[in-house]
Order: structure tokens, then C-alpha cells, then sequence
């Protein structure tokens, strides 16, 4: 048996390796897309998905990798040039007339934030930048802060969030503390930290948030007397990184969701160390089922509580975040376990899309671009004990807090 010493030694050297690893499928997913473009994933996937590679971005600028760097570049001006008129930012980074996902457009201004302050070409098309500022501030359908989306129109397209969506809120408050909105980003922190209206009636001008009555985390959506309980794992990991969620809030959200996680493995329900992106897992039974699920959204699988090693990149960022070091290097440690895993036996490192939660094997395709970006960004977080890019946005945020 190992002791501690040994055991740092060994593991500190299988992190080498897997970042190591996470480069190559970097360098190797950089071309041979379409238009020149990024891949998506080394197999399968060749089309440049903009939240992908967005995503992609943060773990891809802070490595230093010049060519990551110029992929990068080359990704933010394809999605400048085919932005819409209005400032919607398409799906696809070679297709203009891929629209409407609510994500898009604030992971471009995220991504363009990073490659900025990775650069130092702090005006880099800024009229883009501009024109993607205005469009987020028409989304909201009671003119607040607060942006509204349609079902299935961000990263989870077999998911069902409506209204004002955890996720889609987190990104949009990121960028603009990135792009120094701050009143409206001010605006916006204080909305998402209302509570849910749960009562099924609304008061005369009174407004609905996103905080729960009942639990430490935020509602997966809120609309009106209409909400979510249910956990989204990247969504409260933006929330602690942003610092949207306080410092006691964002620890007691990380201190539920471990407790959930154990009792899920001691009921038989996850096999692995990491976190679903999202449970409970929607069930045959419940309300919020929809017939589709049964064909492509089965629970422990892909958005229905499947586990991604993007989304938990994210988590450990937010551990990081939260000043939780000890638990940020044990889940790295699992997810550098998690990323060995392949649909193809053959490689040594699979950077898979997902993996099931009841059984921990793998699914989707391998060598997934924001799979291996977002294990670069993690590792650095856990080593450096810092969150790049982040950081700078809970600082403000810790600044305009009364």
C-alpha cells in the first residue's frame, strides 16, 4: 500500500500524462474541421459547434498552446462574421443560418473576454462584442434582467428548461462583468437571488428569482409560479465561480451536493467519484417526463443526469472557487480516472462526451474538444489555486456587494 507521499507522487504524475494527453487531442482537433475550423471531437463531430469550442476556449487560452490560441482567434472571428443582424451568435461557427440557441451568444462574449485577456488585443471585434451586448438585453420578456429561453435551446437539446434558465443567467452575469456592464450585471446577480415563487400565486408587480426555499442550490428554471428543483451541476458551478452565489451559499451548495452524491453510490445509482450534471434524475413517473426521454434521455443518461467531464471541469473550478482545495484535487483525481475512459479500446485517453451514471461507462464520441480543454482548466485551477479568468469576476462582484 502506498503512502501519502507516494500516492501525490503517482498521482501527480498521471495528471502530467492525462494533461499531456489533453494537448494532443487539442493540436490533433484544431484542424480538419469544416471551414478550417476547430473539430467538435477527433471522431465524429467535425462540425465547429460555437458552445463547444467556447467552452473549449478557457482551457485552450490558459495552456499558452499557440495554436490553441490562433484556433481560437480564427473561431471568434468566423462567429463574428456570421453574427445576425440583431447580434445573435449562430450554433455553428461556418453556418449563419444556425440560430436559435440561447447559449451562443453570452459564450462568445465569455470566449472573446479570455482571448482578449490571454492576448492583451483588448479591442478585438469589439463591435461584434457590441452588437452581442444589445441582443442579450432584449431577452428578457418582462424587461429585467434577467434573459428568458426556449426549451431545448441551449447545451442540453434533449432537456426540457424554459423560462429563465440557471445556466443560460450565469454566462449572460459572466460576461458582463467581463465587458464592464456592471449596473446591469448587478441587476441581474440580485434577480437570480430571489426566491422562487412557490406559493402558485404572484403579488401585483412582485418577480419571481431563482433562489429555493427549500435547498441550498438554485432552480434549474423559474418562470412566474413555475420552477425547477431539480440540481444543474453547471449551472450552480457558474454561479459559485462567478460569485452570483455568496461565499456560505456557494459551500453549502458544494456540501449538499456531496452528501447527494454518497447516497446515490450507496443506493446503487452512481459508480463513479464525480457528480451527474443534473439529478434527481428524471423518472417514467414524474411530472416533468416527456416521451422523447425514453428513446434519448434515459435517467443517469446524457442531460438526464449523465456525467460529463466538461461540466465537472467546471466543479472542480468551482471547489477551487470556494476555497475547497482538499475536495478539488480528490475529484480531479476521479477525473483524470474519468477521461481514460473510451468508446474505442484502443486509446489510451478517450476524453469522452459522457458517462453513464449507474454504471460509469463511457457513451458518445471520443476525443470531445471541451472534454480535454476543460481537464487542462481544472488541473490548472487545483495547481495554481486560482480560477483563470473567473477570478477578476467575483472580485468585482465581491466589490459591488453591499
Amino acid at each position: 500500500m502506498m503512502n501519502e507521499s507516494q500516492h501525490n507522487g503517482a498521482l501527480a504524475e498521471r495528471i502530467r500524462d492525462t494533461k499531456k494527453a489533453a494537448l494532443e487531442v487539442l493540436a490533433h482537433n484544431a484542424k480538419d474541421g469544416a471551414n478550417c475550423l476547430p473539430r467538435t471531437a477527433g471522431f465524429g463531430y467535425p462540425e465547429p459547434y460555437t458552445r463547444d469550442l467556447m467552452v473549449a476556449s478557457l482551457g485552450g487560452l490558459w495552456s499558452g498552446n499557440q495554436t490553441l490560441v490562433e484556433s481560437t482567434r480564427r473561431v471568434l472571428e468566423a462567429l463574428a462574421s456570421h453574427q445576425s443582424p440583431r447580434g445573435l451568435i449562430p450554433g455553428l461557427a461556418n453556418e449563419p443560418d444556425d440560430l436559435g440557441a440561447s447559449d451562443t451568444t453570452p459564450l462568445f462574449l465569455m470566449g472573446l473576454a479570455a482571448y482578449r485577456r490571454a492576448t492583451g488585443d483588448k479591442a478585438f471585434l469589439e463591435p461584434a462584442a457590441e452588437k452581442a451586448l444589445t441582443w442579450l438585453s432584449y431577452q428578457s420578456p418582462a424587461d429585467r434582467a434577467l434573459i428568458a429561453q426556449q426549451p431545448t435551446s441551449d447545451w442540453r437539446d434533449e432537456q426540457w428548461v424554459q423560462g429563465y434558465g440557471l445556466y443560460v443567467n450565469c454566462l449572460v452575469y459572466g460576461a458582463l462583468r467581463l465587458f464592464d456592464a456592471h449596473d446591469r450585471a448587478n441587476q441581474l446577480r440580485s434577480e437570480i437571488n430571489r426566491p422562487v415563487i412557490s406559493r402558485g400565486w404572484m403579488k401585483p408587480q412582485e418577480h419571481e428569482g431563482m433562489a429555493l426555499t427549500d435547498a441550498p442550490h438554485y432552480a434549474l428554471w423559474s418562470y412566474k409560479v413555475h420552477f425547477s428543483g431539480r440540481f444543474d451541476l453547471l449551472g450552480n458551478s457558474l454561479a459559485i465561480l462567478t460569485g452570483i452565489a455568496p461565499r456560505k451559499k456557494a459551500t453549502a451548495i458544494i456540501d449538499w451536493v456531496e452528501e447527494q452524491c454518497a447516497r446515490m453510490r450507496v443506493a446503487g445509482i452512481l459508480a463513479v467519484a464525480l457528480p451527474p450534471n443534473m439529478f434527481p434524475f428524471i423518472e417514467e413517473r414524474d411530472p416533468d417526463w416527456r416521451e422523447r426521454y425514453g428513446q434519448y434521455n434515459r435517467p443517469g443518461d446524457y442531460h438526464n443526469g449523465g456525467i460529463w467531464p466538461f461540466v465537472c471541469g467546471f466543479y472542480i473550478a468551482a471547489l477551487v472557487a470556494a476555497g475547497q482545495h482538499k475536495l478539488a484535487e480528490k475529484r480531479l483525481d476521479a477525473l483524470t480516472e474519468a477521461v481514460r475512459l473510451s468508446a474505442d479500446k484502443n486509446l489510451e485517453f478517450g476524453f469522452n462526451e459522457w458517462i453513464k451514471a449507474q454504471d460509469g461507462k463511457p457513451h458518445g464520441v471520443d476525443w470531445q474538444t471541451w472534454s480535454a480543454a476543460m481537464y487542462l482548466y481544472a488541473a490548472a485551477c487545483v495547481e495554481q489555486r486560482r480560477t483563470p479568468f473567473f477570478d477578476e469576476v467575483r472580485a468585482r462582484a465581491d466589490q459591488d456587494t453591499p
